[in-house]
């Protein structure tokens, strides 16, 4: 069966920047041994990354979160230092990548594992993605390696994705 693991926007601005929160950077050392325990199985890894550009704020998202974050090129787009080792990394300018859901869709992957950030946000917007466009697929989340924009919206999207038939994990 093949396996996907999906470490979402684990970037310098979400964890320690603009948009940095204590939670995302409890989560960061889980993040690095599972990304490490995956490299050791052999199951490919990819990543997903915001990425803005200089009409950040005069898209939908910049009007309605008016904080700078993830600019392309920048120290904050950047994924944290020691995670990142090569593998395959899909920019994305909104919450959720099409692109990575084509490439879960035409892989034929039969389980995706993703963590990261933001639970209630670029998880959410990704797991529902491939849920919708693989819906063979078992898509898992683990709760303990990801951080919400709140404690509050962090539960409140787990809850959510457990109802589409989500798996959630510790």
């Amino acid at each position: 069966m093949r396996k996907l693991f999906v470490v979402v926007d684990m970037q310098n601005d979400f964890v320690f920047g603009s948009l940095g929160s204590g939670e995302a950077r409890a989560i960061a050392p889980k993040v690095r041994a599972l990304v490490e325990q995956w490299r050791a199985s052999g199951e490919e890894i990819v990543f997903t990354r915001d990425t803005h550009g200089e009409d950040y704020f005069s898209t939908q998202e910049g009007e309605k979160l008016p904080v700078a974050h993830c600019k392309k090129g920048t120290e904050g787009w950047q994924i944290i230092d020691g995670l990142h080792r090569g593998e395959r990394v899909f920019d994305k300018p909104v919450f959720g990548s099409e692109e990575l859901c084509a490439y879960v869709r035409a892989g034929d992957y039969k389980e995706v594992t993703m963590i990261g950030v933001c639970t209630d946000i670029c998880v959410l917007s990704n797991a529902v993605l491939i849920k919708t466009a693989c819906p063979s697929s078992v898509v898992k989340v683990l709760a303990n390696a990801c951080a919400g924009s709140s404690p509050a919206a962090h539960e409140a999207a787990l809850r959510v994705l457990a109802s589409i038939q989500v798996e959630i994990f510790d």
